[in-house]
């Protein structure tokens, strides 16, 4: 049903490690430009049923963060956060390079939403250059006293995806697998095949393997709390949205802080969803991004 087509164009990104992050660039060039990164052993072309309905009225650049998507996977022990902030803040760099330095919004999903909160707690805040941050549902959970141990879930839930299975037959063999998980129980149809095409690749040995490697997601999961913490909401460099998912369902990833109490935020929730609401309410989330941005004058309005 999804078939994300090719790319206007394709930016290879190098790093100073000498790494790689390949952005692509979808939709309308002459449009407001947005950059678009996407969660933790995910990758950016799975968010299409969402950055779809953008093409026509936005300048699209996708990427995935390093060792996931299109980006070829390097070692292990350089798959940490403070490298996927800087990463995060070259593709910036870059993009203005190869496209323009005009204003650009950032529209970040779950882990890419957090590396972007910390851009500048752990680099050197470039990452703030853009003209404002969408960021849905980020990793933020500051447990209360009646909350579950985060420490201990976030153990525990590495451990179970240091275990999943990584290698299929067939890239229908995942798709059966998602049916029987509630992981996209709520998502669009065909969300099960298109997450088959975009999170697998050929194995070298026939068949199919994550093109994240299970350890380097679980890796991410087991640290990114000493990192959440950091995050100074009273600090942030340009106007920012957060839309969070329905904080009264059950979590499908890690639970996230409700953010409705800050003052200083401009935060929203999209009713019944989890942590995967691009893929569950694309219309929604569009529809949000857009008044915020439109509010703030950092786009046009549509007109009816």
């Amino acid at each position: 049903m999804w078939e994300v087509p090719e790319p206007l164009s394709v930016c290879d990104v190098r790093h100073d490690d000498g790494s790689a992050t390949i952005v692509r660039r979808h939709g309308n060039p002459h449009g407001p430009r947005l950059l678009l990164g996407h969660g933790n052993g995910l990758a950016a072309d799975l968010y299409y049923p969402f950055w779809s309905l953008l093409a026509d009225r936005f300048d699209l650049l996708v990427y995935d963060l390093r060792n996931h998507g299109w980006n070829p996977v390097g070692a292990r022990r350089e798959h940490n956060v403070p490298n996927l902030v800087r990463d995060q803040e070259q593709v910036v760099d870059a993009v203005a390079r190869r496209y323009g330095d005009r204003p650009t919004i950032g529209v970040f999903h779950s882990l890419s939403a957090l590396t972007t909160l910390l851009s500048g707690v752990l680099a050197t805040g470039r990452t703030g250059r853009l003209s404002a941050w969408v960021l849905f549902d980020p990793p933020l959970y500051r447990p209360g006293p009646d909350d579950p141990d985060y420490d201990a879930l976030a153990e525990k839930t590495a451990g179970m995806t240091e275990r999943r299975t990584h290698r299929f037959r067939k890239r229908s063999d995942f798709s059966d697998l998602m049916s029987y998980l509630p992981l996209l129980l709520r998502a669009v149809p065909g969300a099960s095949d298109l997450m088959a095409k975009t999170i697998l690749r050929e194995s070298s040995d026939e068949g199919y393997e994550l093109r994240c490697p299970r350890e380097y997601e679980a890796q991410i999961i087991a640290y990114v709390r000493t990192y959440a913490f950091l995050v100074d909401f009273g600090n942030l460099p340009c106007p920012t949205k957060v839309i969070g998912s329905d904080p009264t369902l059950p979590y499908a990833y890690l639970p996230t802080f409700n953010l409705s109490h800050i003052e200083t935020l401009d935060y929203d929730f999209i009713p019944e969803t989890t942590h995967f609401l691009q893929l569950e309410k694309p219309e929604e989330c569009v529809a949000a991004m857009c008044e915020f941005l439109e509010e703030r004058g950092l786009v046009q309005q549509t007109v009816e």
